[in-house]
């Protein structure tokens, strides 16, 4: 499994923000989000591949009960059966970051789904194939249907206008079977003004139609720097 870090942390998103967690890093996406925050794990993967073995070790190594498997997509890599399987085994809660496009059979406690919106689509300039790419792929409504099914989850829309999270309603009213309460609108951004910019109008949004804010707390605490 291509692995570009594994380090301990506090999350800084979702229903567990603030909890003590060792996250596992996967590297490599099937899509090409223009604001992707890890580009080392998408645009330009880099990382090292580790066996299922020498992931449980380093986990060992930090020892926290929560495990956050994120990426990039874990999801791409059927090594992660095992890998969430044993984790499971020896007492970890487990989270999965993904974007709701692919489905294993995993061990996960929260599958944390973040569906990539039309919003999120690279411009034509910057890479054509991978814009035709990232559009075809994006949007996988079985798979969403059955991670909501099998899975406890939480929603995360990465949202940067009022059209963005209008957007959002619209996609929430195509799943009626997706929890309003787990559905949370994130703003889009890296830096600790633009995030408190789009607070300002998202969180009264949220309000108004039951969704939940969700600020990006570890850009507060350590801004935009790898293994945080």
């Amino acid at each position: 499994m291509q692995i570009s870090e594994i380090y301990r942390s506090v999350q800084g998103e979702g229903f567990l923000t603030g909890t003590d967690s060792v996250f596992v890093r996967a590297s490599g996406c099937n899509l090409r989000c223009w604001f992707c925050d890890t580009p080392y794990t998408s645009w330009n993967p880099e990382g090292q591949d580790l066996t299922v073995d020498e992931i449980l070790a380093e986990c060992e190594e930090w020892d926290a009960r929560h495990v956050v498997l994120t990426g990039g997509e874990p999801m791409l890599f059927a090594e992660l059966i095992p890998l969430s399987e044993q984790l499971s085994a020896r007492g970890r809660h487990i989270t999965i970051e993904t974007a709701g496009t692919l489905y294993l059979p995993v061990a996960c406690d929260l599958m944390s789904i973040s569906p990539k919106r039309a919003n999120s689509t690279p411009a034509a300039e910057r890479d054509p194939r991978w814009r035709r790419r990232h559009e075809r792929t994006r949007h996988a409504p079985d798979v969403i249907r059955r991670l909501v099914a099998e899975f406890a989850y939480q929603f995360k829309f990465v949202v940067d206008s009022p059209e963005d999270a209008e957007d959002v309603l619209r996609y929430l009213d195509e799943f009626p079977e997706i929890d309003r309460g787990r559905a949370t609108l994130m703003p889009q951004g890296v830096d600790p003004a633009t995030l408190a910019q789009h607070e300002a109008w998202m969180a009264p949004l949220c309000e108004a139609h039951g969704l939940v804010f969700c600020p990006r707390k570890h850009i507060e605490w350590f801004g935009l720097v790898r293994g945080t």
